[in-house]
């Protein structure tokens, strides 16, 4: 049987050790809810595509408590990357960090990147600090509508997600920008998805202060 709890210590706790087991938990976002596992571990992550019915190619993110855990993930972020980080996260923006040797994610694309979000929510960042990176996709059967209470998410996935935190309601689905290193591009960057952070206030952030885009 599932669990549906209120967010508190004791609920934390309960999402840690379920992410640490190999489970799987539904959790809230600054935009809709997720659902979520160690993103080390691929049995739980096979799990995720499993009930969503989600094609394999469409990879999933890793949402972070921190930009800072990107290095003990084996994880870099290049150097246009990571001065928008510094500007944009927490936040609607997710940049396509890349893996080192070390890395032992198990959500690595087939080029060796992992794109990586801190979400913009307080309520969000305590769950990661209590549970660790977490491999995520919105809680819904692919090709629905995004959940944006416990409740729908419930409905879409019943008994078969172990934990569902429930954070209230969501502010609904709000795209995050996606961007990528090239040295090739403009500015030495690729947008791959233009969402609420506007190509406009991309390139200004790359040039704002003398421009230095940091090692």
């Amino acid at each position: 049987m599932s669990e549906i709890r209120a967010i508190d210590d004791e609920a934390l706790a309960r999402a840690a050790t379920v992410v640490r087991d190999g489970g799987l938990v539904v959790i809230p976002t600054d935009t809709v809810y997720g659902i979520a596992c160690d993103p080390r571990n691929p049995r739980a992550i096979d799990r995720i595509y499993e009930l969503k019915h989600r094609p394999r190619f469409k990879a999933l993110q890793v949402l972070l408590a921190d930009v800072d855990q990107l290095d003990g993930l084996g994880l870099d972020l290049p150097a246009p990357l990571n001065r928008l980080a510094a500007r944009f996260l927490p936040g609607a923006f997710s940049p396509i960090a890349v893996a080192r040797e070390d890395c032992t994610l198990k959500t690595i694309a087939r080029d060796g990147t992992q794109g990586v979000r801190v979400p913009n929510s307080t309520l969000c960042l305590r769950i990661l600090a209590a549970t660790g990176p977490l491999a995520a996709s919105s809680a819904n059967l692919s090709g629905g509508e995004s959940a944006q209470s416990v409740h729908e998410a419930v409905e879409a996935f019943g008994d078969r997600v172990e934990l569902y935190l429930d954070g209230g309601s969501t502010p609904g689905h709000v795209s995050s920008t996606v961007v990528a290193a090239d040295p090739h591009e403009r500015d030495g960057i690729v947008i791959l998805r233009e969402g609420v952070i506007g190509q406009s206030a991309i390139r200004h952030a790359l040039h704002v202060n003398g421009g230095g885009l940091g090692a």
